[in-house]
């Protein structure tokens, strides 16, 4: 489905956003992409995918966990605004 420079003006405009010409072409193009997508997966129909496929046959890859060293704590906090002894201070976020 073709996304015309009309449109892409109409919806920075909504949006209150100003454009480029090139930003227009590339949205313009990546919007398109995007409603073609939409209207594949809309043709899609449930009722034909395979429903013996099930979760618990899939393999987990995950990795193992390894210890390794990190950024000493004097150093971490020494980038902090605030700290209190070996913490972090930040603002409260509940009253």
């Amino acid at each position: 489905m073709p996304v015309l420079k009309y449109d892409i003006s109409r919806i920075s405009g909504l949006a209150r956003l100003v454009l480029i010409p090139e930003d227009e072409i590339v949205i313009s193009r990546d919007l398109s992409k995007t409603l073609d997508f939409i209207d594949q997966i809309q043709g899609f129909d449930p009722d034909e995918m395979d429903h013996n496929f099930r979760t618990e046959q899939a393999e987990n890859r995950l990795r193992e966990d390894r210890i390794k060293p990190s950024l000493p704590r004097t150093r971490t906090l020494g980038n902090a605004p605030d700290k209190d002894e070996d913490f972090f201070r930040v603002p409260r976020v509940l009253g």
